[in-house]
């Protein structure tokens, strides 16, 4: 049984999205605001945000999107001017801009890309439980690509009142090393600093999994971030595809096939 299959009623949801309204708000980023584009979390827990419910998309980074998008709106110093501005050209699209806000504490305007990711330390990169999602190519694609996505023609035509348009990165999520293999942790990705705080995750593949001295909880999507309660089910064999968990001590695991990041 994969960790996909495990649904979420509404209930769950709600609570779910305050729990991750919450770390949101209190959890650094992966990498460390560099005075430019990376930026840790403005959002605080000092305003009250009352999540509202989704029917969108299941994955975790559309909730991720739409609790950043209800935190603006509930933000005393920010005022939300336009989100998921979809830039077409010819019939093509070119890109989504994520968030255009105005900061009201000194009334500039601001280009925001948000980003939940989790990445697996493995021969020096960082790779996703998806192999082909790389940190360092997302980190590239988000600062070159997508952060320009305000600076293009299409967008100064379509939005001509917007203009010295400051972007914002903010991605937050999890990064893993294996204890059971020797590990050089890099301290940067692409000259940006990691944030070692958010090194706190565990992976291992399946033909290690038995190293492991404490039982395992299999993980529903939403809780990637807020962590189990006492109705998710002990990982007791191994499984064909990858799981994510957390341990009785409350480590986070990703468990992998052998044949990862080769998939």
């Amino acid at each position: 049984m994969s960790e996909k299959k495990y649904t979420i009623s509404p209930e769950e949801q709600t609570h779910l999205f305050e729990q991750i309204s919450t770390w949101i708000a209190s959890t650094p980023p992966l990498l460390k605001p560099d005075g430019q584009k990376l930026i840790a979390t403005p959002f605080h827990n000092d305003y009250r945000v009352s999540p509202v419910s989704y029917n969108g998309n299941s994955r975790l980074g559309f909730w991720y999107q739409h609790l950043c998008m209800q935190h603006f709106q509930s933000h005393p110093d920010y005022q939300l001017l336009a989100e998921e501005i979809q830039l077409n050209h010819n019939g093509r699209t070119l890109g989504a801009i994520d968030f255009i806000v105005e900061n009201q504490l000194d009334q500039t305007t601001e280009h925001w890309e948000v980003a939940i990711k989790f990445y697996l330390l493995f021969e020096g990169l960082w790779y996703g439980p998806n192999s082909k999602d790389r940190l360092d190519l997302k980190l590239s694609h988000m600062l070159e690509h997508q952060l320009e996505m305000s600076r293009h023609d299409y967008f100064v035509q379509q939005y001509p009142d917007l203009n010295n348009i400051q972007p914002k990165l903010l991605m937050q999520g999890r990064l893993y090393t294996n204890p059971f293999q020797k590990q050089r942790i890099p301290s940067h990705c692409l000259n940006h600093e990691i944030e070692t705080s958010q090194i706190n995750g565990y992976w291992c593949f399946w033909h290690e999994f038995q190293k492991i001295d404490e039982a395992l909880y299999l993980l529903k999507k939403g809780q990637w971030l807020t962590g189990r309660n006492e109705h998710n089910p002990q990982l007791t064999e191994a499984m064909v595809d990858f799981v994510h968990c957390q341990s009785e001590s409350g480590d986070f695991w990703f468990i992998l096939p052998d044949r990862w990041p080769n998939n």
